[in-house]
């Protein structure tokens, strides 16, 4: 039992360290190095060393408690800044899954119908290409240009866009999926697909899901470095980078977890549906569209 307690609090210190005090402390340095400098003399190094020299000695001729009371300030701002972004985690994430606030529903709105009119166009072009070059008797540079019109439009969204991000279009393309092709509301039917999964696959999308979850801490990473840039404006460079490698970083993440979904719902839709008694045990194969149905109005219970 001790060893047990003390891997975990080896594993939370480890947590805390990496998620909260190197970061946390990297933007005290950075938010110090910044309210020194000020916009009138922002890449000025030589200032720099010269008050971080002076703040060196005048810490150094501190007592010992006085320095004890710095290095714990230092740690409690530090933490204070990770646990605020921590909590900025949250709006982050909704904000890249285009899941806006109310009061942004009209943008959120207009940016959706421009995506779905993109993506409606980009089909009707790659149908056009498949009714020009009839699949018996095309040639293989046809082949590539109905692939290409394909893969433009699966680039855009894998169904008809309904958010106004790629990140949320990306998921809702597995809800839109599963509805149309097994007939199974995921939004009621996720959570008792998840019970009857093996272990190792609920594994596997939960290190899927921590994965997009640490790139959505890194985008937000960005914000108190934009707060800095007004008083420093290097600090926009810093956010603008953090940004947008936590971006690229939260796509390939959202692609994984998305990919993955989709396949364990190919795989093992049917182990749900056999859980439910609505497929017979020996049964094998994807689950049936009506089978779906049947899970569907069973999940939903009336609502």
């Amino acid at each position: 039992m001790n060893n047990f307690f003390g891997e975990l609090a080896k594993q939370l210190a480890e947590r805390w360290v990496g998620l909260l005090a190197l970061p946390g402390l990297l933007f005290v340095a950075t938010a110090w190095a910044g309210i020194q400098l000020g916009w009138s003399h922002a890449v000025d190094l030589p200032l720099l060393a010269s008050r971080a020299t002076g703040f060196g000695a005048a810490l150094g001729r501190a007592s010992g408690p006085a320095q004890a009371l710095a290095v714990i300030g230092l740690l409690l701002a530090s933490s204070g800044v990770g646990l605020t972004v921590q909590a900025l985690a949250a709006p982050v994430r909704a904000g890249l899954l285009g899941l806006w606030p109310p009061g942004l529903r009209r943008a959120r709105g207009r940016l959706a119908d421009a995506r779905g009119r993109r993506w409606h166009r980009l089909v009707a072009n790659r149908w056009e290409l498949q009714n020009r070059f009839p699949a018996a008797s095309r040639t293989p540079a046809q082949q590539a240009e109905v692939d290409e019109a394909a893969a433009r439009v699966n680039r855009l969204a894998l169904a008809a866009p309904t958010r106004p991000t790629w990140m949320g279009d990306r998921i809702a393309a597995v809800e839109q999926v599963a509805l149309d092709r097994y007939g199974l509301d995921l939004r009621f039917g996720w959570s008792r697909l998840w019970l009857v999964l093996p272990d190792p696959v609920r594994a596997d999308l939960s290190t899927a899901n921590g994965q997009f979850a640490a790139t959505v801490v890194t985008t937000a990473w960005a914000l108190p470095y934009v707060v800095l840039g007004i008083v420093w404006w290097p600090a926009l460079l810093i956010a603008l980078a953090v940004g947008m490698t936590g971006w690229l970083r939260a796509r390939a993440a959202v692609a994984d977890l998305a990919d993955l979904s989709e396949a364990v719902l190919d795989i093992h839709g049917r182990t749900l549906a056999v859980a439910l008694g609505v497929a017979p045990a020996e049964s094998t194969g994807p689950l049936s569209l009506s089978e779906g149905d049947e899970i569907t109005r069973h999940v939903r219970k009336g609502r």
